[in-house]
């Protein structure tokens, strides 16, 4: 049987040929690939002359190109359109992927060649990005095991064997729970509050499944307008809680799961010669140590908690004052939040709804991204995808020449795991003199179109799209040599900084005036919810601080631990752990750990703290575009060539001086967050 995986794919630029793979494709490719890879090292190792940059790193570089294309196609698809039959072959799939893993970084034999390379590296004339290029390969080895006993070597096997299996199961239950849970109004009084736009969508999912009146579930598009304006406040307390006890309950239960995941980082660390997990992990990290992370959380925390707790007060008072509850719970929380914008600012979210059609949006995405970048886009019918609400663009320079080819795939669906995210099929590299360019992905989960409506953005959706087209700009813009330092083969605490600083282009009346337009009317959107928009950019800002270092706080506590072995219970755990950031009462019937999964099935266990970190960097940034202009093509270059363009070629530090002239100030944060 032809396998098209091994096949070099005949296709228009070289895309992934989706409609002819077929899920009994993988498992056989993956098998021959990692023969072919195996060979490949066989040959490094085999090679008489001495070690050199050349035939030792480099030649490292360019082996098991196969086996890393196989995994990229079958695990973005085991995230964005799986099914019973994929998430059986991963199963097997992963624990080959981490032997083979394995199998190279516990070489001795390989290892002694790159430490020779290392040794010796000031004799070979390297320049910044090969000496970039041998430290991580180096430290890629000596980090992870290379150093062993060969009985160490194989309880490290063991473990990462265990984690990846673990991972996989997590990442399953938290589907299959959300997926589960369904809320089935026969009454339309039970909407009452809700605004027409998620009472059609609620109807869509019913009729959907073949089912009269509305359903409620927890995609974020439906179960988010749902605790923000139901009335009802037995069916927001039943939304929320399914929502928190998400694989918590029952035999989807993850409590295990995380308990075992955690012990295991713990015992692997140790083994490795490192304190804790975060120990190891924060290393290789911009921050440097679990110290260096937990001071600047609890530094965040003493200037937030107080504004927060000023607002929360404010909060509860207010829906005192509209006969509301004498004690303000979780699902309330949303509800008057809404309630109380539309008090102080003469303001309701759903006004800016008409004027973010999916569509709009997308093009006001390639406008400023055109108008600073110097890149255009245009949507192609002559690729495959892997499935039909699949958007597929290519992307060139002003002179035709091609930058990037862009996947966007933007509804809920079974198949699909919840939130927002930036991935790539290929990742951009030089090779003999080409230029490779690369294949980015973004995957969303936005409200699909109605009976009436077309897809209408919430101004969070607008900003989430923001976000992970800014990490495809990072993927896109790159310009380095070797792909493992391409794109956002960056430090974790520097990858979210080109994601979220595009964010801030919402917010400005230049960029809103080139795609927020009414879908009905064409008018463009007013000064005045412009104007609101800001004014409440930092609404409840406190609060909305503290729930991001309750989840910062949560991931180091799991993860800077030397006594994950003593931890029983998750919820009583989470609870000690995240008290000092917790303004709602602790209801035990929730936990957030167990469906976690930026840090259990992703790759952020000790890098919550990121988004926060990458938040300086940010309001650093863009405090820089304004003030030369947010087009300024002097600033959007010097962004270019220093960041974007450059991935992980150089320390992050080092690249962010270069753009901006000197290191970031944490007062630009506070300031923007008018928490001074």
């Amino acid at each position: 049987m032809k396998n098209p995986l091994l096949e070099k794919y005949n296709t228009p630029y070289g895309t992934v040929p989706f409609s002819v793979i077929k899920e009994e494709h993988f498992l056989p490719a993956l098998k021959e690939a990692i023969k072919i890879g195996k060979a490949e090292v066989d040959n490094i190792i085999e090679n008489k002359e001495t070690p050199t940059f050349e035939n030792t790193v480099e030649a490292m570089q360019y082996s098991g190109e196969l086996v890393g294309s196989i995994s990229t196609i079958f695990f973005n698809l085991n995230s964005a359109e799986t099914n019973d039959e994929i998430q059986k072959i991963a199963q097997e799939l992963s624990p080959l992927l981490t032997e083979y893993s394995n199998d190279i970084r516990l070489n001795s034999k390989l290892f002694e060649r790159i430490n020779s390379v290392y040794e010796n590296k000031t004799s070979f004339g390297l320049d910044v990005v090969q000496m970039r290029l041998l430290e991580k390969s180096y430290k890629g080895f000596s980090r992870n095991g290379a150093k062993l006993s060969d009985a160490d070597k194989d309880k490290l096997r063991e473990i990462d064997t265990q984690l990846s299996k673990l991972s996989l199961n997590f990442g399953e239950n938290v589907l299959a729970e959300t997926n589960a849970y369904e809320l089935h109004l026969t009454d339309v009084n039970d909407l009452d509050g809700l605004p027409q736009s998620a009472k059609d969508a609620a109807k869509v999912i019913a009729k959907s499944k073949d089912k009269e009146g509305w359903i409620i579930n927890l995609d974020f598009p439906s179960v988010v307008p749902f605790l923000k304006y139901a009335t009802n406040r037995e069916l927001r307390k039943e939304v929320s809680i399914a929502f928190g006890s998400r694989a918590f309950k029952g035999d989807k239960d993850n409590s295990s799961i995380v308990l075992e995941i955690v012990k295991l980082r713990q015992k692997r660390a140790e083994l490795l010669g490192y304190k804790t997990h975060a120990d190891f992990v924060l290393e290789e990290r911009m921050a440097q140590s679990p110290d260096t992370v937990s001071t600047f959380l609890n530094d965040l925390l003493e200037k937030a908690k107080p504004a927060a707790e000023k607002e929360f007060n404010a909060l509860s008072y207010f829906a005192k004052s509209i006969d509301g509850p004498e004690k303000l719970e979780s699902w309330d929380a949303s509800f008057y939040t809404e309630k109380l914008k539309k008090e102080k600012f003469d303001f309701d979210s759903e006004e800016l709804k008409p004027y973010f059609k999916l569509e709009n949006v997308i093009d006001g995405v390639f406008v400023i991204a055109g108008r600073l970048y110097d890149i255009k886009f245009e949507e192609i019918g002559n690729i495959d995808k892997y499935h039909q609400d699949v958007k597929t663009y290519k992307v060139t320079d002003l002179e035709d020449n091609l930058v990037s080819i862009f996947y966007a795939d933007f509804f809920p669906r079974e198949g699909k795991r919840g939130g927002a995210w930036m991935t790539s099929y290929k990742d951009q590299r030089i090779v003999k003199g080409v230029n490779e360019r690369p294949h980015v992905s973004i995957v969303c989960n936005f409200t699909k179109p109605t009976e009436t409506e077309p897809s209408l953005l919430t101004f969070q959706e607008v900003t989430t799209l923001f976000h992970e087209f800014g990490h495809a700009l990072h993927g896109m813009l790159s310009q380095v040599k070797y792909e493992s330092l391409s794109g956002t083969s960056v430090y974790w605490d520097f990858v979210e900084l080109p994601s979220q600083v595009f964010e801030n282009w919402c917010f400005e009346k230049e960029a809103l005036d080139l795609f927020a337009k009414h879908y009905k009317t064409g008018e463009t959107i007013p000064e005045n919810l412009i104007q609101k928009i800001k004014e409440t950019s930092n609404f409840m800002e406190g609060m909305q601080t503290l729930r991001q270092l309750n989840f910062g706080l949560l991931d180091m506590a799991w993860h800077n631990n030397t006594e994950t072995d003593k931890i029983e219970r998750v919820g009583e755990f989470e609870f000690e752990a995240t008290k000092n950031t917790s303004l709602y009462p602790y209801n035990s019937d929730t936990c957030s750990s167990v469906a976690f999964s930026h840090i259990f099935q992703g790759g952020y266990s000790s890098g919550y703290y990121s988004y926060k970190w990458a938040e300086v960097l940010d309001a650093d940034a863009f405090e820089f575009f304004k003030e030369k202009g947010i087009f300024n093509k002097e600033i959007a270059t010097l962004f270019k060539e220093n960041i974007l363009s450059k991935g992980g070629s150089e320390h992050p530090a080092e690249l962010y001086r270069k753009f901006r002239g000197k290191d970031a100030k944490v007062d630009a944060l506070l300031k923007r967050a008018g928490l001074i």
